[in-house]
């Protein structure tokens, strides 16, 4: 855990530069547009560590896939969302000395992300090696306003320095991946050309022909001059500048860069949009971009913002969750989904995973049109027929479709055997996606649309996936991973048998309910899917008599059978310097450990809290959670949320922090190759299914909130079913605000109240709190 990062309510912020950590620095600062996203990287020429990263969405590599023991139904490549063009580079020399933070004596650094506004920005002093100095400072957008637009503002003033600085914008698409397999470059030079203050490159990926092009135009102290010395080699164009300082002078050059791909335009298109973009950029000027692109946040905010009143790190914590959200997915495009790392980092390959199902829809059914979760659902419909093909590649048949761990196109491209095969339970998670949609927006036309196809699809899979066991007179599922991924090839993974058998039971009342309300649709998915009806026999076969493993003497379910023959102990006893014990631990050691990776038994609780009673949760908790190591991104938001509901107030207190602040304070070493911005989906359900224990029961919101003895008060909004409501909590009570034009019905405790359109209701405070609170 690192503390070099000051705590403000808005703002992320580094005085003073660590170079130790600029590489998490690096990912925190990142900001992006749902377009496009960049880390923060220096404009100027860094020598010191640095992972120079520029990322582009839907734009991916298929890169060769690497393993030493290679196994049939291994996916031939995994998908990258690859380091695309550096269009922020500025290559400046001072009196012939170049700008370099990593040889240059410098002081009073300070990196700042405004995440009201969106803005990032940096200033320090430089001393030369003559003595003299010099003021920097910098501001960076990629508007979200106008998202093929990135735009900089630098500065260079001269405190006691006399002489000649040169100013060379540039864009690079020579740029490589380093996590690249094979050491390969992925792009290949289109075109390059550069002329006077304006420059562009394009460049095509070596497979599948993803063409991006950027094109820059700058001004300096607002205009253009008359003389420049252009430079351009293979994949690079750069142009530059002279200009003589005296002390007090100061240059601004403002460099505008438009960045299209043919994601978006027609290839022959492709440059030309970019260079439209620049322009436009360039006739728009820096100030009016910053308040159209400040604008755009400020409307985000107005719906989505969270107030803590009395914990400035649990505030900046929240907001830094939910600003990376927001700028790395706007659900504007059905073909785009969430990468574990979005825009700020290059590990996982930037591709689908589950996390998006299972972590980030409750964030943005909360927070934003239905239209952006149905999004997300849409894009997994229309995979479902290489999902399909990705299940008959490891012998499944019948349209049984096993949706992939990883993937940018819906082949499966994840490469370690026993996540690859083993990890079945995103099934689930895809079809628990589906319920949760539809509970929360109350659109039953999706499953006629969409979701029953999918449905049958999966249920075909586990039905297909499980055997009868002669000894048990059961089902079980053998050879699993489930959410725990400190355990592999295991049998009757508990929560993996129990989303099986959930998904085949609400796939069968998904098709009684079409069959009866869309009969047309209904006969043409029997058709499209060649489903008979007479398989859904093997399928409540199959529920009825499904295997749990359960401990008699702890009363409780078993993560798997066998787990009871591990040494038992507490994460707590694991010593500090041997955390996370997955970079300091033999893999062996750490599968023969009880240490949770992440909720695996207790995944299954939140998801499906109503069919258990309160004690059994708890039992499951004090049993489960002492032994997690929360080293998986998406474990501290599970506990917190079942904590809340349990009244143990001060573990959720402590689990909320610690995924609120996962990457600022690089809880587990690992924010140098990216956030973890599925995750942070995570973040926003620990507060408001948690703290406020938001749920949806009998087609209504449903509150039960309590307030951590750290806060004062708290507030967020909520949009269900197009209808805004705004909830406050305070020690003087719960306060909640119809924001909409029309009544609607909560409960709050339990108690049902209807709030007119413009009116309030206040509720006294539940003082619940167990005794092992």
């Amino acid at each position: 855990m690192k503390s070099y990062l000051k705590h403000d309510e808005w703002k992320i912020i580094e005085e003073g530069f660590h170079p130790e950590h600029n590489r998490i620095s690096e990912s925190v600062f990142s900001i992006g547009n749902g377009r496009m996203g960049q880390r923060a990287n220096f404009e100027e020429h860094y020598s010191g560590d640095s992972l120079q990263g520029s990322y582009i969405a839907g734009v991916y590599y298929p890169d060769k896939t690497r393993v030493g023991w290679w196994k049939n139904g291994y996916p031939e490549y995994f998908a990258k969302v690859i380091n695309s063009v550096n269009w922020i580079g500025i290559n400046i020399k001072i009196a012939g000395e170049p700008l370099d933070m990593h040889v240059l004596k410098h002081q009073n650094f300070r990196r700042e992300l405004d995440m009201k506004t969106g803005i990032l920005s940096r200033s320090y002093v430089v001393s030369l090696s003559d003595g003299s100095e010099l003021e920097i400072s910098s501001r960076r957008i990629c508007s979200i306003a106008d998202p093929e637009i990135g735009a900089i503002e630098f500065q260079i003033k001269s405190k006691t320095f006399k002489g000649d600085v040169e100013l060379s914008p540039y864009l690079d698409f020579d740029v490589e991946n380093e996590d690249s397999n094979y050491d390969e470059k992925f792009w290949e030079e289109v075109i390059v050309d550069v002329n006077g203050n304006e420059g562009h490159v394009m460049a095509k990926t070596r497979k599948l022909d993803f063409t991006v092009a950027a094109a820059m135009e700058y001004a300096i102290n607002g205009s253009t001059i008359a003389e420049y010395n252009i430079s351009k080699k293979n994949n690079y164009v750069e142009s530059t500048s002279t200009h003589n300082l005296e002390p007090g002078d100061m240059l601004v050059l403002n460099k505008y860069v438009g960045i299209s791909s043919n994601m978006y335009a027609d290839k022959k298109e492709v440059l030309l949009k970019a260079q439209e973009a620049a322009s436009r950029a360039m006739n728009a000027g820096f100030e009016k971009l910053l308040r159209d692109h400040s604008n755009s946040w400020q409307a985000k905010w107005e719906e989505s913002d969270i107030t803590i009143e009395g914990d400035v790190s649990a505030q900046q914590g929240i907001r830094f969750n939910i600003f990376q959200l927001s700028q790395t997915y706007t659900g504007v495009d059905d073909r785009l989904n969430i990468g574990p790392k979005g825009f700020t980092g290059e590990k996982y390959g930037g591709s689908t995973y589950w996390d998006t199902e299972a972590y980030c829809i409750p964030f943005y059914l909360a927070t934003a049109d239905q239209n952006v979760a149905r999004n997300l659902l849409i894009y997994r419909y229309k995979h479902l027929q290489k999902a399909i093909a990705n299940a008959e590649k490891l012998g499944f048949s019948c349209g049984a479709a096993l949706y992939p761990m990883v993937t940018m196109n819906g082949e499966e491209c994840h490469n370690e055997w026993e996540i690859t095969f083993e990890e079945i339970h995103r099934n689930g998670a895809i079809a628990h996606a589906i319920y949760d949609y539809i509970r929360y927006t109350g659109d039953k036309e999706y499953l006629s649309e969409y979701g029953l196809e999918v449905l049958i699809a999966i249920s075909r899979f586990w039905a297909q996936r499980v055997n009868w066991s002669e000894d048990k007179k059961k089902y079980v599922m053998l050879g699993v991973t489930g959410p725990n991924e400190y355990e592999n090839n295991v049998n009757n993974n508990w929560y993996s048998n129990y989303i099986a058998k959930w998904c085949m039971t609400y796939t069968m009342e998904s098709i009684a309910y079409v069959k009866e309300n869309h009969p047309d649709k209904f006969a043409g998915i029997l058709q499209k899917s060649s489903f008979v009806e007479g398989e859904m026999e093997k399928w409540k076969n199959i529920c009825d008599n499904m295997y749990f493993p359960e401990s008699e003497e702890h009363n409780i379910y078993l993560q798997q059978e066998g787990f009871l023959d591990k040494e038992l102990l507490p994460a707590s006893s694991i010593p500090e310097q041997e955390r996370p014990i997955s970079q300091n631990w033999s893999w062996d050691r750490i599968l023969r450990s009880c240490f949770i990776k992440q909720a695996d038994v207790l995944q299954g609780m939140y998801f499906f809290e109503d069919h258990f009673d309160l004690e059994t949760i708890r039992r499951n908790f004090d049993f489960y959670e002492p032994m997690t190591a929360h080293e998986s991104s998406l474990s501290p938001c599970v506990h917190a949320i079942i904590a809340s509901k349990l009244g143990k107030h001060d573990k959720a207190y402590e689990m909320y922090i610690r995924t609120a602040r996962l990457d600022l304070d690089d809880y587990n070493n690992d924010t140098e190759d990216g956030c973890h911005i599925t995750s942070m989906g995570g973040t926003w359900m620990s507060f408001v299914k948690g703290f406020a224990g938001m749920r949806i029961k009998k087609g209504m919101p449903s509150f039960d909130p309590f307030l951590p003895k750290q806060w004062k008060s708290y507030s967020f909004n909520i949009r269900f079913r197009n209808k805004l409501i705004h909830v406050s909590v305070s020690n003087q009570g719960v306060k909640i605000d119809n924001n909409s034009n029309s009544a609607i019905d909560i409960l709050v405790y339990g108690e049902k109240t209807q709030i007119d359109s413009g009116s309030s209701v206040s509720v006294a405070m539940n003082t619940f709190e167990s005794a092992a609170g």
